[in-house]
């Protein structure tokens, strides 16, 4: 199988296990199929930026061009600090793209993809957000009308707990054991009082199974600007990442925008060799 294209990051389905499937420009490439068996991408130096599809040497903040980084609204500073947002006070780089976007229902979480971690999401990335960070299992503790006031209700928490994903304990399987209802309870008495109309106290908590054959003990990040051709038996994908044979591991959100082509076939060993390819 060939394929070729600029890629997103993997859209997930939850199932038992999630199912993935790799965007590339108009079609989709579904990666469980290939858990278990040789595969390989490969990157010549094309990057497009996922605002204004212009091509560019550099990619910044996972797929935009320089100019886009400064001035689109995908790459606004409130998405990495949402407490900084002011689309509720009718400002923003774009307002009808923030009324889209930040001017709508969000949630606060708690999730544990190696240690427990606090963190938020608009309504509608439940459970995508979850599943995207490699978590395990996740509840929903507060629900807002735009970001800025999820953003409030991190913070506040960010005192007592981390809103960051330890991934190479993630990837590794290293799992925190957390009742979460019971830290739930705990978290929800540290909120301030001024935010309490939007609590939620009694949501389900969501446990996510990953498809992974096998997980390794050690961690190696690969990355397309210095490998330009990755490729090895798939071992599983958590999160956004892709579990290779011998611990290598690559984040495909981070190549957003990157052109790849994508080789397997389910009946070689290395795709490599039998295509005689000369990297």
């Amino acid at each position: 199988m060939q394929m070729r294209g600029r890629i997103l990051k993997m859209k997930t389905q939850l199932g038992n296990p999630v199912q993935y499937k790799l965007p590339m420009d108009h079609g989709y490439l579904d990666m469980n199929q290939w858990i278990g068996k040789h595969i390989q991408f490969r990157y010549e130096g094309e990057i497009y930026c996922l605002d204004c599809d212009a091509r560019t040497k550099k990619s910044f903040n996972q797929g935009f061009c320089y100019p886009c980084f400064q001035n689109s609204p995908m790459a606004s500073e409130c998405i990495i600090k949402p407490e900084l947002c002011r689309a509720h006070l009718g400002e923003g780089r774009d307002m009808e793209w923030e009324r889209e976007h930040h001017l709508k229902d969000h949630f606060v979480y708690l999730a544990v993809s190696s240690g427990i971690k606090v963190g938020i999401t608009r309504d509608t990335q439940v459970p995508t957000r979850w599943i995207d960070q490699g978590a395990s299992y996740a509840v929903p503790i507060a629900k807002t009308p735009n970001r800025y006031l999820c953003g409030m209700i991190e913070v506040s928490l960010k005192k007592h707990l981390s809103d960051r994903t330890a991934w190479q304990r993630m990837l590794k399987n290293e799992i925190a054991h957390v009742d979460l209802k019971s830290k739930r309870d705990e978290v929800l008495d540290l909120i301030p009082e001024e935010y309490h109309e939007y609590l939620l106290r009694d949501e389900e908590i969501l446990n996510i199974e990953y498809p992974v054959n096998e997980y390794p003990t050690k961690v190696k990040s690969l990355s397309f600007d210095k490998t330009p051709v990755i490729e090895g038996r798939l071992m599983g994908i958590k999160g956004q990442y892709l579990l290779f044979e011998n611990g290598q591991v690559l984040n495909m959100r981070k190549h957003q925008a990157y052109v790849l082509e994508f080789l397997a076939d389910e009946n070689q060993e290395s795709i490599s060799k039998e295509l005689k390819l000369d990297f």
